[in-house]
């Protein structure tokens, strides 16, 4: 059986295509994310009411805020990213389950005493609480007993404040499955129906680290994104995988079958706005991650974070570009052409984001499209707007 490649004029935006999408968004494309972080959330919500069929594979190294609680009691992945993105999808439809999607969206007090948090968390394991109440059987007594579970296996010293009871749920079930991730994905997205596929890029219990222009090294997330400690004030040489944060010692780690068979049915492939190395970049640290985009035949698209990316220093938008090609050809032994890593870049010129022209013929000459466009509107500055960066990429597919 030969095999015949067809190409087409595509119309930017295609707003006949994605009204096609909205009309059966159950049929609509496999477009793959590769990000974590909150950066993807408006957009997800917009992109479910034109596909079901999206694929979202998130980081699982966050090292900061609750997710770091959790790691440390429970010897874990981090799940925050992965549980946030997630609600993003859930059906929030009188169709799908708005009660629980209200209870995984919930976190407990801040400023609370822990005795009246465990009350309350008590109560919601009981049944007794009128959010736990709200949900139908056989849902609610599955959620009762992942929280029992969490009750009984959680540290006395645990900290409950601002605690997602999305989070407490997920990691009962992972725990109660002999740390397995992917059994915990399952009920949690047949739980709250996720219109799309959301994992791990991985489900190691792993960190990052990073090496400055300096030489200095740094290790977990919550050390490089300058969220809860000051921002770097160095240029950041590598990022890279170690086992915990007190041997410190370097690895790696390989994607399953089940991951590469996700990049390999991707009908686009998009490194979307976010954190750029914490984001982005660590999703693509396991072997195997720039094997499998590089062998994949269609549309693979680059959307650069605007406003102020505090990991960025030193790195233009330009040089972001190969930046990223040069992180995913760290995976192959062989000398792809960059177009098998990005076939696109989006930008918006009208918004003052525009490339060097140096830049523009360096990739003209890679065979990577400029895809000039508007993907920001004065409600969305200094950000972009989800519907028309949605509509863009399902004009590419």
């Amino acid at each position: 059986m030969k095999k015949t490649t067809v190409s087409r004029t595509v119309t930017m935006p295609d707003m006949l295509r994605a009204a096609r999408y909205e009309r059966a968004p159950e049929y609509g494309p496999r477009v793959l994310f590769f990000s974590g972080g909150t950066a993807l959330t408006e957009t997800s919500r917009v992109l479910k009411k034109f596909t079901h069929n999206s694929i979202h594979l998130v980081t699982p190294f966050d090292s900061g805020g609750s997710s770091a609680i959790l790691r440390k009691a429970f010897d874990m992945p981090a799940i925050g990213d992965m549980r946030s993105r997630m609600m993003a999808l859930a059906d929030e439809r009188i169709s799908g389950s708005p009660e629980i999607f209200s209870l995984f969206a919930h976190r407990l007090p801040k400023e609370a005493k822990r005795k009246e948090l465990l009350v309350l968390l008590q109560a919601m394991a009981s049944g007794k609480d009128p959010q736990v109440a709200a949900i139908k059987q056989p849902m609610r007594r599955l959620i009762r007993t992942h929280l029992s579970m969490f009750l009984d296996a959680m540290p006395d010293d645990f900290d409950l404040r601002g605690a997602s009871i999305g989070n407490l749920i997920l990691s009962a079930g992972y725990l109660n499955h002999r740390k397995q991730m992917d059994p915990v994905i399952f009920m949690f997205s047949k739980l709250v129906n996720v219109l799309g596929e959301v994992t791990t890029i991985v489900n190691d219990t792993l960190h990052l680290a990073a090496r400055l222009e300096d030489g200095q090294v740094i290790y977990g997330q919550h050390m490089i994104t300058g969220k809860e400690v000051c921002k770097l004030d160095k240029a950041l040489e590598e990022l890279f995988l170690v086992k915990d944060l007190k041997t410190q010692k370097r690895t790696t780690t390989q994607i399953s079958k089940k991951k590469k068979r996700f990049i390999d049915e991707a009908d686009l492939i998009c490194f979307p706005p976010g954190s750029f190395y914490t984001s982005i970049v660590a999703n693509l640290l396991p072997k195997g991650v720039g094997q499998a985009i590089a062998r994949k035949k269609c549309p693979k698209v680059y959307v650069p974070s605007l406003g102020d990316d505090p990991e960025r220093i030193g790195l233009s938008l330009d040089d972001s570009i190969f930046k990223l090609i040069e992180y995913l050809c760290l995976d192959t032994d062989e000398d792809p052409p960059a177009s098998a890593f990005i076939t696109h870049v989006f930008i918006d010129s009208e918004n003052g984001q525009n490339l060097r022209p140096e830049t523009k013929a360096r990739l003209r000459k890679e065979k990577i499209s400029v895809v000039d466009t508007r993907l920001v509107i004065p409600q969305s500055a200094p950000y972009y707007d989800p519907q028309l960066l949605v509509t863009a990429l399902l004009s590419l597919t």
